[in-house]
């Protein structure tokens, strides 16, 4: 980002006159995070390189408002002078969406930490309690996945293109994508409004505590699937550290959350969710519309996500683990 989209950005969300300086922080799925500093200040840029969805930035807006209020610590998504809560660059400056927070200082949330576990399960259940009676169903990204014809066209392309990773997708399609999608499947009546992220990577520990970023999925989910997968993510994964699942299903249920895990189909939003990762991260990897940038850490993502893909067994695992626990029970080396 140049120096004159920040001025441009400044002036959009009445900032004050430069000088200001921008450098790059962090690359996600969706967009590059830039640190925009001047007078003294700091704030983060989200620029968002696939397009925006302005509904759902205003959904996002609103619930991260209403959770401030149940004293969940996120970063203020600042409105521009016209009151909206993403703007537009012009086409000179690339003519991306972007989104303007506060400036978080902190480190990356350890998920063996005992007490940001707690504070996970405790604010899930924060999330799911004020978010009951939910309008709207769960987008298909958390309930649905690709199909076998999908995964054949998918690598026949990968292999016509002579990607490094055609063999491991190959591999893939012939394993366990199907094993996986049997547990993808429509989630029941009665959906919540919550954050459906919810990952270490979004969770900033600071002074004052832990910090919730990334709201920008923010909708509709059922309580039992976002709660699975958030224990399979922060208990380790397919290696997970049963310790660490009890205590945050405990923090959970402690404060009243209404979801349970039950099995291997709670799980469904993990599994949607990492199988749509791994085909649209293959798919920008393959499209000669997108920047070659976007091409390569497309294709980086799509290594990472085969790599890391949930193995059924180790869920299964995880399930019986948590069917261990008592109310009364507590982890090892809890007083």
């Amino acid at each position: 980002m140049r120096s004159v989209a920040a001025a441009f950005i400044a002036d959009t969300y009445a900032l004050g006159t430069g000088p200001w300086t921008v450098s790059p922080v962090a690359r996600g799925a969706l967009g590059q995070i830039w640190k925009l500093s001047g007078h003294g200040s700091s704030w983060a840029v989200k620029e968002l390189l696939f397009g925006c969805d302005e509904e759902q930035v205003e959904r996002e807006a609103a619930l991260r408002d209403a959770t401030e209020r149940l004293g969940i610590s996120s970063p203020t998504l600042v409105p521009s002078r016209a009151g909206a809560h993403v703007c537009r660059l012009p086409p000179s400056l690339g003519g991306s969406f972007v989104k303007l927070y506060d400036w978080i200082e902190g480190t990356e949330a350890d998920p063996r930490d005992p007490d940001v576990l707690s504070w996970c399960g405790r604010t899930l259940a924060l999330l799911h309690r004020a978010g009951e009676g939910a309008a709207g169903r769960p987008s298909a990204w958390y309930e649905e996945c690709p199909g076998e014809a999908d995964w054949e066209e998918l690598l026949e392309a990968a292999r016509r293109a002579g990607t490094p990773w055609s063999e491991d997708l190959g591999r893939f399609v012939a394993t366990s994508a199907a094993e996986l999608a049997r547990h993808v499947t429509p989630s029941g009546p009665d959906p919540v409004t919550s954050h459906l992220d919810m990952r270490p990577q979004n969770v900033l520990v600071g002074p004052a505590g832990p910090v919730l970023l990334d709201w920008d999925n923010a909708g509709p989910v059922s309580a039992e699937r976002e709660l699975a997968r958030a224990v399979y993510v922060w208990a380790g994964g397919n290696h997970f550290d049963a310790d660490r699942a009890r205590r945050l299903v405990r923090a959970y249920r402690d404060a009243g959350g209404p979801g349970a895990v039950k099995g291997p189909d709670s799980f469904s939003m993990l599994f949607a969710t990492d199988l749509n990762y791994v085909r649209v991260q293959a798919e920008c990897a393959l499209d000669p519309t997108v920047t070659q940038a976007q091409r390569r850490f497309a294709s980086d993502q799509v290594v990472a996500a085969l790599r890391g893909l949930p193995d059924l067994s180790a869920v299964t695992r995880l399930t019986r683990a948590l069917e261990c626990d008592g109310p009364a029970a507590k982890p090892a080396g809890e007083p």
